[in-house]
């Protein structure tokens, strides 16, 4: 398990940090995302990896050590189907004991999307 004071530059040297199990979970959610939103662009921030769309952070996802974490909270529409998976503060626990659910973090990466502003383009 990495270091909570390690540094990352990429979500490659963040995943590798992780047992082979563990990197295929991280690696399909991240499939899931780029998949669900193609524009997003993938950065750490703190320490961990996140999307990014029209400079706004779309979704952080992160390892420990009996769950996945994803953050921020997902979207109200939602509500409903991530009970299941709440955590603190509403950000979601995906149980590493279990197969995480591709098709919710499908949809929260869209309904994400969907509340992120357009790239605004600047006259010159």
């Amino acid at each position: 398990m990495p270091t909570p004071s390690a540094q990352y530059s990429t979500s490659d040297e963040y995943i590798r940090t992780f047992p082979k199990d563990v990197q295929d979970t991280l690696e399909a959610i991240r499939g899931t995302v780029r998949d669900a939103v193609p524009g997003a662009e993938e950065t750490i921030s703190y320490r961990m990896p996140a999307f990014k769309l029209n400079g706004h952070i779309l979704l952080y996802f992160a390892a420990f050590k009996n769950h996945i974490g994803l953050y921020p909270p997902p979207p109200a529409a939602l509500k409903k189907r991530v009970a299941l998976y709440e955590g603190p503060k509403g950000n979601l626990k995906f149980p590493m004991d279990k197969p995480i659910p591709l098709a919710l973090v499908k949809s929260i990466a869209k309904h994400r999307a969907k509340e992120i502003p357009a790239k605004r383009t600047t006259k010159k």
